[in-house]
């Protein structure tokens, strides 16, 4: 199974493109998007999503991550194999939280250029084929390099900021369960805001955080928008009280 993490949209002809790429050459491979509005130009809070949601992934899959606005730069395309899953991406901090917390991790630098090369969209031109030859027992020329030379491998990303922004405006944090022990309330500026387990135990536009069903702390409004409601962006921080 092949899975896809951009930050494209589903509008436009991008996400399509990749699966004609794997389509053509990887013939009846399972395709799974599994999202699409990763936060956009935000490789690093991106990559602490990417790596609370390979719990669902089955060991074997294969997943082309993109998130890339320094795409035609001087940035590393990177192919990485950690725990078992395959990876194809930028060496822009997107993997590094995949990387840092495998237990065996493989990386190469895809030395590998096709002929038809766009600066603008490495997805389509680098990254789907180099994953796909690679499954297909044909891999493409590339290089081993120290996991420790990724971006970002010594610079751990904060989970106490906003990572992901949904559409109802739900504000989900790089914070888990371990991170909360005794916390009861969070701060954003002034704004102390509590806990409560559920929606249905604050009143119609009450905000609130949870646990959310990647067990990590998310700030929400009853039938509202927490973004709209406290101003926050993705990379914005919180502070626990």
């Amino acid at each position: 199974m092949i899975l896809l993490f951009t930050d494209f949209g589903v509008e436009g002809p991008y996400v399509g493109q990749i699966k004609a790429v794997l389509a053509k050459r990887l013939p009846g491979q399972p395709v799974v998007d599994l999202m699409h509005d990763a936060p956009r130009f935000r490789p690093i809070e991106a990559g602490q999503l990417l790596a609370h949601l390979l719990e669902d992934v089955p060991v074997g899959s294969s997943l082309v991550c993109v998130v890339d606005p320094g795409v035609g730069g001087a940035r590393r395309p990177l192919l990485m194999e950690a725990d078992g899953r395959f990876f194809s991406g930028p060496d822009n901090g997107l993997l590094v939280e995949v990387a840092r917390a495998a237990r065996s991790l493989r990386c190469q630098e895809i030395l590998w250029r096709p002929k038809r090369l766009s600066s603008s969209f490495h997805g389509r031109d680098i990254f789907a084929p180099a994953l796909a030859s690679q499954i297909a027992g044909k891999p493409i020329k590339q290089r081993q390099i120290a996991s420790d030379s990724l971006v970002g491998w010594d610079d751990p990303a904060d989970p106490a900021r906003i990572i992901y922004i949904d559409g109802f405006g739900n504000l989900m944090t790089g914070l888990d369960d371990a991170m909360m022990e005794g916390v009861r309330v969070l701060k954003v500026g002034r704004r102390k805001i509590s806990r409560a387990r559920t929606f249905d135990e604050v009143q119609e536009g009450a905000i609130f955080w949870y646990f959310n069903s990647l067990g990590l702390v998310e700030i929400a409004v009853n039938q509202g928008s927490a973004a709209e409601l406290l101003g926050m962006q993705v990379g914005s921080g919180v502070t626990l009280s």
